[in-house]
């Protein structure tokens, strides 16, 4: 068949895509070069996540070796899945994945709601004095370490000297066992996480109520519309974005419970309800110095938290237009 003038027309040759690719390269560095200033600025959070961050993932392996400190990363013998089949297979498995979740949820359905509540709150309070003196106090907690946090909660519910189980005494209340009774450890672990983090999360939501247009409520007000009307149908949408990205990052994250407020109030008469994951892992590393059972451990947590945020990311974003990615 005889060849016509246009019969490679928009075909290109391996030379063509060699041209393509190196003047994307120099295209490329030129926009490095003319911004180089904001280079330098992400520069500092680069390297600390990749030092801090992704660099010990390197670790990871041990996982799926039976690691020996003096014999190192490459002299350790490899045994796969085992530590994995040990966790899984093991009697206390359901127990620490129920009190984890039980525990993330509890936290969830509690703490996360209040940071809104007190948002809109704050954010219908006209009085300039009033409203930066509950602010502050509400604010106030955040700024308390673990440590002294567990130390006031120990302090407060001491069935001897406690003074609130002296002020339920006083007005007539039998007082549980609030440090003892594993009926009584999520309740009292979640409520003084929502005291002490609550008024920090507030601030995320004043900010995003803080763009809301006032001509909006001004024509509301003109319309008729009253306070409650105009923060159900102008504030509660303008942070509804805010809420979702704050509700996918709490539900991704939601197996990761740190330890050591948890560890701080945990004895051996809650354990029943206070065994989670994550101090699991810090007695089996390094208390009973298993580093490749806890890595295991570990990195199944990981996991499970990955799932779960990009299952969650997924859905909101099906539902709705905002999203993580």
């Amino acid at each position: 068949m005889q060849s016509t003038p246009y019969s490679n027309q928009g075909a290109s040759s391996p030379n063509d895509n060699a041209q393509l690719s190196k003047t994307k390269g120099r295209n490329n560095w030129r926009r490095v070069t003319r911004n180089w200033e904001l280079y330098i600025f992400i520069a500092p959070a680069f390297f600390f996540f990749l030092i801090f961050a992704y660099g010990p993932m390197y670790g990871i392996q041990i996982a799926f070796k039976n690691y020996v400190p003096t014999l190192g990363f490459s002299g350790s013998k490899w045994v796969g899945f085992d530590h994995f089949t040990r966790f899984f297979d093991s009697y206390y498995f359901w127990d620490i994945i129920w009190n984890t979740l039980s525990l993330s949820v509890y936290e969830l359905a509690i703490g996360f709601p209040v940071p809104i509540i007190l948002a809109l709150a704050f954010n219908e309070v006209r009085t300039g004095f009033f409203k930066k003196l509950v602010q502050t106090i509400t604010y106030a907690p955040h700024f308390i370490s673990v440590v002294v946090m567990a130390g006031m909660i120990i302090t407060f519910l001491s069935p001897s000297n406690g003074i609130l189980i002296h002020m339920m005494e006083w007005v007539g209340i039998n007082p549980p066992d609030f440090l003892t009774d594993p009926a009584w450890f999520k309740t009292m672990y979640v409520l003084s996480g929502v005291w002490q983090g609550a008024g920090w999360g507030t601030i995320i939501y004043l900010a995003a109520l803080s763009g809301v247009d006032p001509g909006l409520h001004e024509a509301a007000i003109i319309d008729g519309a009253n306070r409650w009307q105009r923060m159900r149908h102008i504030n509660i949408p303008t942070i509804v974005p805010t809420m979702t990205i704050l509700l996918i990052l709490n539900v991704g994250n939601m197996l990761n419970i740190g330890f050591e407020k948890v560890l701080l109030l945990q004895n051996p008469l809650n354990m029943e309800s206070s065994n989670i994951i994550a101090t699991f892992v810090y007695k089996s590393g390094l208390v009973d110095a298993q580093y490749s059972f806890s890595t295991a451990v570990g990195l199944f947590n990981s996991v499970i938290n990955c799932i779960l945020l990009i299952t969650i990311n997924q859905l909101v974003r099906r539902m709705s237009q905002n999203s993580l990615w």
